[in-house]
């Protein structure tokens, strides 16, 4: 049943995302918006600042994510600067003195900032994010820069090596799915960079992707391999139970403690599993998505897991009675 999800349930999801016109059906459907908040808290940076207070409280650390991606035009792109600046100077007043991993960080899509505007977008893109990191080291927090479909990875990663040059904190995202991806952690591994290693969550063609969900593992465990032995900072974003199961023994191969790599899941998904991380020592971030545009990040989540959708369907059914 799981390789029937695999490859045929989750290319039809993710081809759904790209639908318009279900898009819009979607947002106006109160029991759809009812079922999101499982994974997406609200709409509002309050919200998020909400959901951070409760993460904390349980020992958690937080990465937010400001929803939206494929901006077109510039007055959008500096709207979800101003958006995320509002949100650093939120988390500001929660950041605890300095620390040597930080709890509280923000996640970037490029594609948000500009990336993909027809004239200077990666200029832009680069400009808007900068801006962002600035506020982010004056506030005491993090920065990662997201990952998103194939296309991106070349212009993603180059912004990102010219960031570091001045923020050497900034954290990225590499996808174990793409085949490029162990050739990458080689890179950023040596060069001492925070990298968030996860799947990938874009339906890519085969001649950049492995679409096998065994050769999709076995990439991620090659790949956290050399993190692992690497200089930077392993971010281990996985709910899958075989990778959290290997990580402390590749831990303890290349000489790591508790405080030289942390474990990364959703909002909303394998919450009892976070929490035992974290109540037995370990580095728990959780990524917590807050905006309008959840359209998009929802969609991705119901087709990575045959769990997330089959939730959705039953709390449908339960909410036609």
């Amino acid at each position: 049943m799981a390789e029937v999800f695999h490859r045929v349930v989750r290319p039809a999801i993710l081809a759904a995302s790209r639908w318009e016109g279900l898009r819009r059906t979607a947002e106006r459907l109160p029991v759809t918006r009812q079922v999101v908040h499982r994974f997406v808290p609200g709409e509002t940076v309050a919200d998020a600042l909400n959901a951070v207070e409760q993460l904390r409280y349980s020992g958690r650390m937080v990465s937010i994510d400001y929803l939206g991606e494929d901006v077109t035009d510039v007055d959008t792109a500096n709207a979800t600067v101003d958006a995320y600046l509002e949100l650093l100077d939120g988390l500001g007043t929660r950041i605890e003195p300095a620390a040597a991993v930080r709890p509280l960080e923000v996640s970037l899509k490029l594609s948000a900032l500009g990336q993909a505007l027809p004239r200077d977008g990666e200029k832009i893109a680069l400009e808007n994010a900068h801006t962002i990191c600035e506020r982010a080291q004056r506030v005491g927090a993090w920065v990662t820069v997201d990952a998103e479909d194939h296309t991106t990875t070349d212009s993603t990663l180059s912004i990102v090596r010219d960031l570091r040059t001045e923020f050497d904190w900034l954290g990225t995202v590499l996808q174990s799915y793409l085949k490029r991806t162990h050739a990458d952690c080689v890179e950023f591994a040596a060069s001492g960079a925070r990298i968030r290693l996860c799947k990938g969550a874009y339906d890519e063609p085969a001649s950049v992707a492995f679409r096998d969900r065994d050769e999709v593992t076995d990439s991620y465990l090659r790949c956290l391999e050399v993190l692992m032995a690497g200089s930077g900072y392993p971010m281990v974003a996985s709910h899958d139970p075989e990778i959290i199961e290997a990580v402390p023994a590749l831990a303890r191969e290349n000489g790591r403690g508790v405080d030289d790599f942390e474990y990364q899941m959703l909002y909303g998904i394998r919450d009892a599993e976070q929490r035992r991380l974290a109540e037995a020592g370990d580095q728990v971030r959780v990524y917590v998505p807050f905006g309008t545009q959840w359209y998009g990040y929802f969609v991705r989540r119901l087709a990575e897991r045959p769990a997330n959708l089959t939730f959705f369907l039953r709390a449908l059914a339960e909410r036609r009675h």
